[in-house]
């Protein structure tokens, strides 16, 4: 089943990433925050309290038997830079500006935070590297999974028939209305494909980013593609969303680590 529970965190675990990983995507369930950010607020920025985020990251990471020592994680900015960990981050370090973070590090455990935004997980087992995406709006158009695989391919020898990706949990093409300038950077990003990935409802254009995305890692040469198929704006009860609760809500991590 791809939802489990341990030890009250609740979790979706991604099928047919391969063996030899950790890898999860964090319900909203099983912290200890208060509204808007009930319960598992894993997001620094969000005006929760510190010490009851740095309390939800230990005890979602111990469900994985994990600890805040092993994370490396990067201060997201919808661009396209990609972060190589070697070792953790240091919890009193500036953090990195990335929304790519690949490794070949055993033990080392990726983590990015979401709350609508396309979660993207990655893993070579051949050569055996591991990544995780970030991807909105921007990072779709700008094609971070191309980007990812490339950066796969040039340092680490990673073919895109070996990799495996996962589209996380992320607001999905009924909830996501976007404006014009949001549909023009999109037919200019994906040509003729565009059509495929843009909708129209009650005269509003909505874009499909899971479509966007695995189209973006089918045209790179991945074929080995899992897709959640969840909308985080329709199921507030297990996710925190940016749109569907107005900007006042939490942050879900999504993280990956090979196995030490």
């Amino acid at each position: 089943m791809p939802f489990q529970t341990t030890a009250g965190v609740r979790y979706y675990h991604f099928e047919n990433l391969g063996d030899g990983l950790i890898q999860a995507v964090f319900t909203r369930h099983g912290g200890d925050s208060p509204e808007p950010w009930a319960s598992l607020n894993l997001g620094g920025t969000v005006g929760d309290a510190p010490e009851r985020v740095r309390a939800n990251r230990q005890r979602a990471l111990a469900a994985l038997g994990r600890g805040l020592e092993s994370v490396y994680d990067v201060w997201q900015v919808h661009g396209t830079r990609v972060a190589i960990a070697v070792v953790p981050h240091s919890l009193d370090a500036e953090h990195l500006k990335a929304d790519i973070i690949l490794s070949d590090t055993p033990g080392l455990t990726l983590m990015m935070r979401f709350a609508d935004c396309v979660p993207i997980l990655l893993h070579d087992p051949v050569r055996k590297v591991i990544g995780i995406a970030h991807a909105g709006w921007l990072g779709s158009v700008k094609r971070i999974p191309r980007l990812a695989v490339a950066a796969m391919q040039a340092c680490f020898g990673s073919k895109p028939a070996d990799i495996r990706a996962a589209i996380g949990p992320s607001i999905g093409p009924d909830h996501y209305q976007v404006g014009p300038d949001v549909v023009m950077q999109t037919r200019q990003a994906f040509g003729r494909d565009a059509s495929s990935l843009l909708g129209e409802r009650s005269g509003t254009a909505m874009l499909d980013l899971w479509a966007a995305n695995r189209l973006t890692l089918e045209q790179a040469g991945v074929r080995q593609i899992e897709t959640a198929n969840i909308c985080t704006a329709c199921h507030t009860e297990d996710w925190f969303s940016h749109r569907a609760e107005h900007g006042r809500t939490g942050r879900f991590a999504a993280i990956i680590a090979l196995n030490s």
